[in-house]
């Protein structure tokens, strides 16, 4: 099996269990502008999985440049982070149960989740995604990759700030304080 056949069948396989897993949830009572969503999440979102599987495009382009040299004790690291990456992912979809949504929104009888991997990091699905990205970028090699890790980073800092800043007005000192107490995507440093 090549490689990059083994790194897509796990993206596929993690795609299929988050569209399951999104089954009964909560209702929504408040939910940002599909607007709003398309031009900071959905948009960086299509840019970077462009970016990341079709190296076709760029072919002769300072983004088919590789960052590191091809090794496969690369490839393999690379594909160990992203499923560590994903896995997160998974566990803190888990433990968020039906309070998980995609996009920035407050749910019907919203309740701060803050055991599990929240007790690590704020934001356990977007810190999983960041080293998912990073695993594939590395398993590439490529600058294209880098790129479109990047890319989801900004995609998710901005994603993160308006979510918190609803959190903050719906839980108040609670979630301050949850803020003080755990960081938002690395633990002990962001």
């Amino acid at each position: 099996m090549a490689l990059d056949t083994l790194f897509f069948g796990l993206w596929l396989l993690w795609l299929l269990y988050w569209g399951i897993s999104a089954l009964g949830v909560k209702r929504a009572v408040r939910v940002e502008s599909r607007f709003s969503r398309f031009g900071k999440y959905m948009l960086p979102i299509i840019i970077a999985v462009l970016l990341l599987w079709s190296g076709r495009l760029f072919r002769n382009s300072f983004l088919d440049e590789r960052f590191v040299p091809f090794a496969l004790w690369l490839v393999w690291l690379g594909f160990a982070l992203t499923v560590a990456g994903l896995a997160l992912t998974c566990w803190a979809r888990v433990i968020l149960g039906r309070n998980w949504s995609g996009v920035v929104q407050l749910k019907h009888d919203h309740e701060l989740i803050v055991r599990g991997p929240y007790s690590i990091v704020r934001h356990p699905i977007y810190t999983g995604l960041l080293l998912a990205f990073a695993g594939t970028a590395l398993a590439i090699g490529e600058w294209r990759a880098v790129i479109a890790t990047a890319i989801m980073a900004i995609s998710f800092w901005r994603k993160l700030r308006l979510e918190e800043r609803w959190l903050c007005e719906f839980f108040g000192e609670q979630y301050r304080n949850y803020m003080r107490q755990v960081k938002a995507l690395v633990p002990w440093l962001l």
